[in-house]
C-alpha cells in the first residue's frame, strides 16, 4: 500500500510538472524541451543541451569512441540460418498499370532479389553482447538503446543518394553482420526516423536474460550504373535468450513482421542527384527471418581424462547436449515488451492506438474527433487516434457497419499516406497528404534556415506544421457541428 501511494504522489508530481511546463513554454515549446529531455525528468542536462550549444556554435566535438565488441573465439558458437520469400510485385501500388513509367533498371535490384545473400552463418556467442542492457538499465521492462538514433530536429535526414553503408563500429557492427545474411548492403541506420536499435528485457532469471528488440534499417539494392533503390521494411524485431556474461545463447530469432497486407517501403531516384525526381511504392514481403539452428554450444570440449574433443564430431558422432530448463523469476508479456519497444521509438504512442472501427465507436461514446495519424500526446484530450492500410478500407467496404465510414475516408486518401480528422461518424473535416506536409517541413542539413530557429518560440517546421494541421481540424470540427 504505502509503495502504491508513493508511485501515485510521484505521479501527482511529475503531472504537476508537466501543466507548470505547458503554461510556461506553451504547447511548441514543450514538444521541443521533452524531444531534448530524453530521460524525461523535466531538466536538461549538460549533455542533453548540447545539440542546442552546437548548433548555436557551429562547433560539433569529435565522435566518441566505442569500444569495439570483441568474441572469444575459444566459446561457444551459435549457426543462424536465413530464410526469405522475396517481395510480391503484385502487391505494389504500381503493379496495377504495369508498372507504366517505371523503367526496367529502377526495379533490376528489386526483381533479382530472390533469396538470402547467406543461408547459413556461424557467430561466437560473445558477440551478442552487444544486446546486453547497460548497467543502469536491469530490470524486466527496461528498454534502452542498442544504437541510438542520430536523428533530430538539427540533423534533418540522410542523404538518398548512397550505394555503400558507411562502416560499422562497436554495437553496429554484429547488427550489420545479421542483415548482411539477407543482402549484402544493409544501412542499419536508416535515412528517416525512426533510426536505430532498441532493446527491452522481457524476462529475467538469476543467469539468463529474454530480450526483445527491434530494429529500423533499410536496404540499397540497386549499384552503379543503376540509380538507388531503398527497400525499407516497416521494422525488425525478434528475440534472444542469453547468459548474462553472453557466453550462451539460448535461443535467437529475428524477422519482419508480415501480419499486415503491406509492410515494406520502396523509393527510387530518377537521376545522379540529391535533388533528383523520386518514386515511392509500397508492398508486401512475405518472409523475411533469421533463426537460430539450435544453442549455442562449445566447439572443443575435454572428456574426464581432459583430451581435447571436437564437439562437431571430427569423423565420429557429434556429442550431444543436454540444455537445463530456464525458470523464469520475472516476466511480462512479449505483448507488453514490444508496447514499450514502440514507445521508446515513438512517444506519442503512449496515447492508444485504436482499430479503424473502435476508434470510431469510441469517439461517439466520447464526442471527439477521429485523428488517423500520429497525434501529439500534448493534444490527446481532443482526439481518438488510429490508422489504417487503404487495403484493409477496401475490405471494409463489405462490411455494412463500417461500409459509410471506410468510404468517406478512401474518397480523401491520395498516395501514398493521407492524414485525416474526422467526426464521429466519419465525416472528414480536415485533411493533408504526407508529401505535402513534407514539402512544407523537409529540414535538410544544407537548409540552415529552415532547420531551426529560436524566434519561433523552440519549434521545429514538422512540429509548428503538425501543431497547425490538428488546431485547424479541431476548428473546422467545431465548425461542422455547429451547423
Amino acid at each position: 500500500v504505502l509503495m502504491a501511494v508513493i508511485f501515485l504522489l510521484n505521479s501527482l508530481i511529475v503531472f504537476l510538472q508537466q501543466e507548470v511546463a505547458l503554461k510556461a513554454l506553451g504547447t511548441e515549446g514543450l514538444f521541443l524541451f521533452s524531444s531534448l529531455d530524453t530521460d524525461h525528468d523535466l531538466y536538461l542536462s549538460p549533455e542533453e543541451f548540447k545539440l542546442v550549444a552546437e548548433k548555436l556554435t557551429g562547433i560539433s566535438p569529435p565522435a566518441d569512441f566505442e569500444e569495439e565488441v570483441t568474441h572469444d573465439r575459444n566459446g561457444e558458437t551459435l549457426t543462424l540460418e536465413a530464410k526469405m520469400q522475396p517481395l510480391q510485385l503484385d502487391t505494389m501500388t504500381k503493379s496495377k498499370d504495369g508498372f507504366l513509367g517505371v523503367t526496367h533498371s529502377s526495379l533490376s535490384g528489386l526483381r533479382s532479389w530472390q533469396s538470402p545473400a547467406v543461408s547459413s552463418m556461424s557467430f561466437s556467442a560473445s558477440q551478442f553482447r552487444a544486446f546486453l542492457p547497460p548497467k543502469n538499465k536491469g530490470e524486466v521492462g527496461d528498454t534502452w538503446w542498442v544504437i541510438q538514433s542520430e536523428l533530430n530536429i538539427f540533423t534533418g535526414y540522410l542523404p538518398n543518394n548512397r550505394y555503400h553503408p558507411p562502416a560499422p563500429r562497436g554495437k553496429e557492427v554484429l547488427i550489420h553482420s545479421l542483415l548482411s545474411m539477407f543482402h549484402p548492403r544493409p544501412f542499419i541506420k536508416s535515412r528517416f526516423a525512426p533510426q536505430g536499435t532498441v532493446a527491452c528485457i522481457r524476462a529475467a532469471s538469476d543467469f539468463y536474460l529474454d530480450i526483445v528488440f527491434r530494429i529500423h534499417a533499410e536496404f540499397q539494392l540497386n549499384d552503379v550504373p543503376d540509380f538507388p533503390f531503398w527497400f525499407t521494411p516497416g521494422q525488425f524485431t525478434g528475440n534472444i535468450v542469453l547468459s548474462r556474461d553472453s557466453s550462451h545463447v539460448r535461443q535467437f530469432t529475428l524477422y519482419v513482421p508480415n501480419d499486415r497486407t503491406l509492410n515494406v517501403d520502396m523509393e527510387w531516384l530518377y537521376g545522379a542527384t540529391e535533388n533528383s525526381n523520386m518514386e515511392v511504392d509500397i508492398g508486401y514481403l512475405p518472409q523475411m527471418e533469421l533463426r537460430a539452428a539450435g544453442p549455442s554450444t562449445p566447439s572443443f570440449i575435454q572428456d574426464e581424462e581432459g583430451n581435447i574433443i571436437d564437439s562437431r564430431g571430427g569423423g565420429s558422432d557429434p556429442v550431444q547436449f543436454v540444455f537445463e530448463d530456464i525458470h523464469w523469476t520475472s516476466e511480462i508479456s512479449r505483448e507488453e515488451a514490444a508496447r514499450r519497444l514502440e514507445v521508446t521509438f515513438y512517444p506519442f504512442k503512449k496515447v492508444s492506438y485504436l482499430p479503424f472501427s473502435e476508434a470510431f465507436q469510441q469517439a461517439q461514446e466520447e464526442s471527439e474527433t477521429v485523428h488517423l495519424s500520429p497525434v501529439l500526446a500534448l493534444l490527446n484530450q481532443s482526439f481518438v487516434s488510429s490508422w489504417s492500410l487503404v487495403k484493409e478500407l477496401e475490405d471494409m467496404q463489405q462490411n455494412p457497419v463500417e461500409s459509410q465510414r471506410a468510404r468517406l475516408h478512401l474518397e480523401k486518401y491520395n498516395f501514398p499516406v493521407e492524414m485525416m480528422v474526422a467526426l464521429p461518424n466519419g465525416t472528414i473535416v480536415h485533411h493533408i497528404n504526407a508529401n505535402y506536409f513534407l514539402d512544407q517541413t523537409s529540414m535538410k542539413p544544407e537548409e540552415e534556415a529552415a532547420t531551426f530557429s529560436f524566434s519561433g518560440g523552440f519549434e521545429d517546421p514538422s512540429t509548428a506544421t503538425y501543431i497547425n494541421f490538428l488546431k485547424e481540424g479541431l476548428e473546422k470540427a467545431k465548425e461542422h457541428l455547429a451547423q
